[in-house]
């Protein structure tokens, strides 16, 4: 069974730095895209940036020029760097893998339990 078990969040004062890791374990065939996503207090999921297995990004205008994510393929993980954090960057921060398994050689959508973000003004 697929699992992404996510670390590295928590409580930062603005201007901070925080680095988040999503690890995918089980029986893998292939990962596709992999991604951040976080969701406020009252708010909907929004995306955060992902990364396909071209090594191309894609960032909410939100995040450009402050967070940076990046994939170690052997180790199955997606990282997310956030740099010059602000209190607006509070949330839930989940992540999101396409990973293809020999029951869904097409891929299936996973998401980890979510990690929080906490930052202070």
């Amino acid at each position: 069974q697929v699992q992404l078990v996510e670390s590295g969040g928590g409580l930062v004062q603005a201007g901070g730095s925080l680095r988040l890791s999503c690890a995918a374990s089980g029986v893998i065939f292939r990962i596709n895209a992999m991604g951040w996503y976080r969701q406020a207090p009252g708010k909907q999921r929004e995306l955060v940036a992902t990364i396909p297995n071209d090594g191309s990004t894609n960032y909410a205008d939100s995040v450009k020029g402050r967070f940076t994510i990046s994939r170690d393929n052997a180790k199955n993980t997606v990282y997310l760097q956030m740099n010059n954090l602000k209190p607006e960057d509070t949330a839930v921060y989940y992540c999101n893998a396409a990973i293809a398994t020999i029951g869904a050689p097409y891929g299936k959508s996973y998401w980890g339990q979510g990690t929080q973000v906490t930052v202070s003004s």
